[in-house]
């Protein structure tokens, strides 16, 4: 049960950490001070719910079928390895500009609201208006916890869970003294590589089960 919560926790993270408006948004408001917790409880709850929805929903509908367990495994698979790919890719090519040009992204699109109702709908939009956030949590991590049965999806669905709220609090109330790192190439390649390596040994877990389960290994 602990490596199936630490494996829905790791994936969960890597879903969550790649570099995005979301994220420079949570980020901004910790330099600025100003809505910490609203911003991050909103992001958080709506990852929560998303997640849930995937692993109750998508999930238990992809457990019924073998077929569909056999596609949603080697799909998450693929899937996991070519955002991998891309992250090695964006670490590779990390620039001190990364987290610039996805501030600059979240500061045109909600900004203009103001106050705490202002800083709720700035985060909800954040959180619902991209289209990579159904993916990650209803399709991708509904998908792949339909590889457990009962209490393990659970646990599995938990771990991702855990990941959202532990985030967006610990970049926004630690923005002041992460974001600089993070603005730096290094900082930057040192963020893509670490969600590279997770992604592939995810992946790599994914693809050994299935084997398993054909008997080739």
């Amino acid at each position: 049960m602990i490596a199936t919560y630490f494996e829905g926790l790791l994936l969960g993270a890597s879903l969550i950490i790649a570099i995005g408006a979301q994220n420079a948004f949570v980020i901004r408001q910790g330099i600025k001070g100003q809505y910490v917790f609203t911003v991050a409880a909103v992001c958080a709850v709506v990852d929560i719910l998303l997640i849930t929805v995937g692993a109750a929903g998508v999930g238990t509908l992809i457990a019924q079928s073998q077929m569909l367990r056999m596609i949603a495994a080697w799909g998450g698979a693929i899937f996991l390895l070519a955002f991998g790919a891309m992250a090695t890719r964006a670490a590779i090519k990390a620039s001190s500009g990364a987290w610039d040009e996805a501030e600059s992204q979240a500061r045109n699109t909600f900004i203009s609201s103001s106050g705490t109702k202002g800083a709720i709908i700035a985060a909800a939009g954040f959180s619902l208006l991209n289209p990579h956030v159904y993916l990650d949590t209803v399709v991708i991590l509904g998908g792949l916890a339909a590889q457990y049965d009962g209490m393990e999806r659970a646990v599995f669905a938990a771990g991702a869970m855990t990941a959202s709220p532990v985030w967006f609090f610990c970049i926004g109330y630690g923005a002041i003294k992460v974001a600089p790192f993070f603005r730096t190439s290094l900082g930057a390649r040192l963020m893509e590589s670490t969600v590279a390596v997770i992604m592939f040994i995810l992946a790599f877990s994914l693809v050994h089960g299935e084997l398993q389960g054909l008997g080739v290994l």
